[in-house]
Formats: C-alpha cells, sequence, structure tokens
C-alpha cells in the first residue's frame, strides 16, 4: 500500500548497529547484535558487519554523535552496505535525518520485525493484525518519501491558490485505511470471541504453548498432538494460533494451542495487534512455557515471555516450563543447566520435542497438574441414557464400569466443572442396586440444542 522509503532496488547488505549507553556491557551488546542479526538474515540480507557504539547521553538529531555517525556510515560504504540497521527505535525524523546525511537506506528494529511479520502473514487475521501495525508505524514517518514534491496547484481554471500538499493526501488515506482495517479487525476480535466462548462450554481443559520465538512451541504441539505443523529453524515461522486435541495416558481429553513467539523488545504495535491471539494464553486452564535450553540468553528469554504474559494478565501459577533441544547438549552441559536452573517454583521438565526424549515426563506433570481439577465419582446411569456413559469416557477416567439389566455402574474422576452436570446420576451413599432417582426430564430424550454437554469439536 505505502512504503515508508522508496527503495530503488532491495536491501542485499547490511551494517547493524546497537546504540548502548554507559557503562556498557560487552556481553549484552554481543547478545543484542547476534539476535538482531538472526532477524535480519531472516529477510533475506546479507549481515555485512555489526557495530556497538556506547554514548553517555542519546543526541536528538542522529542518536549518535557527528563523529560516531560518521564512522557507522564509512564502516558500512567500506563493506558495501545498502542498509544500516539500529537495534534501537529511532523517531521518524532520526531517521530522515540519517537517510539524508547518509544516502543509505536507514531502519529500526521495530521496521525489522514488521516486514518479517508481514511476509509471514497467512490467514486473514493474522494479515489484517500486521497491515494495522505497519500503517499504525508508517504514518508519521510519510515525508521521507514525498520530500520531493510540493503542494499541488488547486481551483480551475483561476488557479486561486495551493490545494493539498500529496504528503497530506496520503495521510488522509493512511487514516482511512487504519479506520477500516480497526473495523475489519473488531470484527474478526469478536469471531474469536465467540469461539473462544464456544470452546470454554466444552468440558475440556485447554493449554496455551508460548515461548520466545524458535524455541520450538510447533514442534512440541507435534509431537505432542501427533498433527503436522509447519516447524522451521527460523524465527518467527508460526503467527496464527494452531489448536489440537489429544488425550493423556489417563484419559483425559485436553487441547493445545501454538501461539505467536516472542522477542526481545516486541513492539507494543504488534502484541496490541495479537493481543487476540495472546489472550489465548491469558485463558488457558495451562500454560507450557518453552525454552530453548541451548541459548546462552536462556534465562534473559525467560523474563521476557514473563514479561509479555504479566502484560496480558496471564496467572503466573498455570505455568509449567520445558526446557527444549537438550538432545543438542551432552551430559556435562546437562548437568550444568539442570543447577543452573532448577529450583523455581513452577513445575520444570527437560525435554527435546525433536527426539521424543523426556515427552513422557512433560506428559505426567501435565496429568498431575490436571488432577488438581478432577473429582472422584460413582455414577448409575440407565441404559435409556448410554449417552452419558460415551460423554464420561470422553472427558473422564474411567476406573471400573459394570452393567446388568438395571444399567451401568461406572467409578472414575471427571473434572470438577462437570461434577454438576452428572450430579443426576450420581449414586446414593455408593451402593449399587440403588440407583439415584432420576428427575423426570431425564427420562425424556432431551432436545440437542438443550443437551447438558458441547461435542469437543462444536
Amino acid at each position: 500500500m505505502f512504503d515508508v522509503v522508496e527503495k530503488p532496488k532491495l536491501v542485499e547488505r547490511a551494517l547493524l548497529v546497537a546504540v548502548q549507553h554507559l557503562p556498557r556491557n560487552g556481553t549484552v551488546a554481543a547478545a543484542v547484535l547476534a539476535e538482531l542479526g538472526e532477524l535480519v538474515r531472516t529477510l533475506g540480507v546479507v549481515v555485512a558487519g555489526s557495530l556497538s557504539i556506547p554514548v553517555r547521553r542519546p543526541q536528538s538529531r542522529f542518536l549518535i554523535g557527528p563523529g560516531k555517525f560518521c564512522e557507522v556510515v564509512d564502516q558500512a560504504r567500506m563493506r558495501k552496505c545498502d542498509c544500516i540497521v539500529f537495534d534501537n527505535d529511532l523517531t521518524p525524523g532520526q531517521q530522515r535525518n540519517w537517510e539524508t546525511e547518509s544516502g543509505l537506506c536507514v531502519i529500526d528494529r521495530q521496521e525489522v520485525i514488521l516486514d518479517i511479520f508481514a511476509a509471514r502473514a497467512r490467514t486473514r487475521e493474522a494479515v489484517l493484525q500486521v497491515e494495522l501495525a505497519r500503517m499504525q508505524y508508517s504514518l508519521p514517518r510519510l515525508k521521507r518519501a514525498w520530500l520531493h514534491l510540493g503542494r499541488q496547484r488547486g481551483g480551475g481554471v483561476t488557479q486561486r491558490g495551493e490545494g493539498e500538499a500529496q504528503l497530506e493526501i496520503d495521510q488522509r488515506l493512511i487514516r482511512r485505511r487504519i479506520a477500516v482495517l480497526k473495523r475489519e479487525f473488531a470484527a474478526v476480535v469478536r469471531h474469536r470471541d465467540i469461539q473462544r466462548k464456544g470452546r470454554m462450554k466444552v468440558p475440556i481443559p485447554a493449554g496455551a504453548i508460548v515461548g520466545y520465538t524458535n524455541a520450538g512451541k510447533s514442534s512440541l504441539l507435534n509431537r505432542l498432538t501427533g498433527s503436522t505443523v509447519v516447524t522451521e529453524d527460523k524465527l518467527f515461522v508460526t503467527l496464527d494460533p494452531t489448536t489440537r486435541r489429544m488425550r493423556l495416558p489417563t484419559g483425559q481429553a485436553i487441547v493445545l494451542t501454538d501461539t505467536v513467539g516472542f522477542v526481545r523488545r516486541l513492539p507494543h504495535r504488534l502484541v496490541d495487534a495479537f493481543r487476540a491471539t495472546l489472550e489465548e494464553a491469558v485463558n488457558a486452564s495451562f500454560i507450557i512455557h518453552v525454552l530453548d535450553s541451548t541459548s546462552p540468553d536462556v534465562e534473559e528469554h525467560a523474563e521476557t515471555t514473563r514479561g509479555v504474559l504479566a502484560e496480558l494478565g496471564a496467572e503466573p501459577e498455570l505455568l509449567i516450563t520445558a526446557y527444549n533441544k537438550i538432545d543438542l547438549l551432552d551430559l556435562r552441559q546437562r548437568d550444568e543447566l539442570k543447577t543452573r536452573l532448577l529450583g523455581g517454583s513452577a513445575p520444570n521438565c527437560f525435554i527435546s520435542a525433536h527426539t521424543g526424549e523426556c515427552i513422557d515426563h512433560l506428559i505426567e506433570i501435565l496429568d498431575d497438574f490436571l488432577q488438581r481439577d478432577v473429582e472422584y465419582v460413582e455414577l448409575f446411569i440407565p441404559h435409556r441414557e448410554y449417552r452419558v456413559v460415551a460423554q464420561f469416557h470422553q472427558y473422564g477416567e474411567v476406573a471400573v464400569e459394570e452393567s446388568d439389566h438395571k444399567g451401568i455402574w461406572i467409578r472414575g474422576h471427571i473434572p470438577r466443572r462437570l461434577v454438576d452436570r452428572f450430579s443426576p446420576y450420581r449414586l446414593v451413599n455408593g451402593a449399587r442396586g440403588l440407583p439415584p432417582e432420576i428427575p423426570r426430564s431425564k427420562q425424556e430424550t432431551p432436545d440437542r440444542k438443550s443437551s447438558r454437554f458441547v461435542d469437543a469439536e462444536g
């Protein structure tokens, strides 16, 4: 629709720049530039070099002083770069100053992430979310694209004065487009709310898989549920939430949702745009927090994810932490990692979604986690109500099931939120042969629309 800057050719080589406030931390600077390099390479751009620049105080014109400005431009030209990428957020004025003085394309971290999201968006919801964020980012930066245009003449044959500037016309068009996108996105949010409310009516625990981008969330979803969600060793491969169903060894059915990955300093525009998607984690019965155990910054990644979840209002006690990719570590590295990371209040486990190593341990933790919300019941169900037996098998764990000419006796565990729905069939004092009195409404064939149960797929 509207480009933030006119690019005569595609960017091929980039110089990365991270501006740090003194006192400088070399380890943090290296990690920041490494992550920025991954983001830039995801766009297919070659990273020709990187610079970490310490500053005492940010400068209004270039963010850094004029001496460092010349140093950065010289390095970019020496390395034959056609783009300078800042890890820091640049104001529209600073971007304009850099491009005017250097003659190179200059972008910041926000624009890189927006471009990645735009390239990966597939569904209507993701496309709307990304386009809205891009429009809001582009609006104050339009001057860069239209500096060469003056005002257009207005009026008729008398030429009564100057009309609107091209810049003003495009700003108005973008504002209109933003308004349209907000209306369309509001409709998408309403539709997702309806879907979520429908799932909440289904008596199946729902879990969300969250974590830093490229930590292995989609791979874990595939391993647990047997699905075939696309997985690649790249950042932000998955933007759209994917929900699949699985059954635990005890018979408990659950649904898992894979969410969009997080990244350090994820732009607030994207957090707001993907709020409807990320709210799957807020409304979940439990959250599996996936971390890349091979990353040297695993603790920082964990803090980033927990920070976003706290911003969304997720409850920390619902968190189950899974350290993934242990197949890439030797025994000594595993021992060191466990010594360094274990000890938190949340349930922890070390797994490999790729090989399946220790996945059983994670499933046991899920089962134990969900057992807190189940209750032991003994039921008598008349033969004419056999659909209730099927529902119990679908949503509960059957320990004993017996039948005779009177009906079916079932003992087992059921989610607490379902206990009231099964209460008309509970045994009196657990005595066999003394079935409870079935209310008259239960003796009649219930209307499907008013059934106490909702199909798990609906």
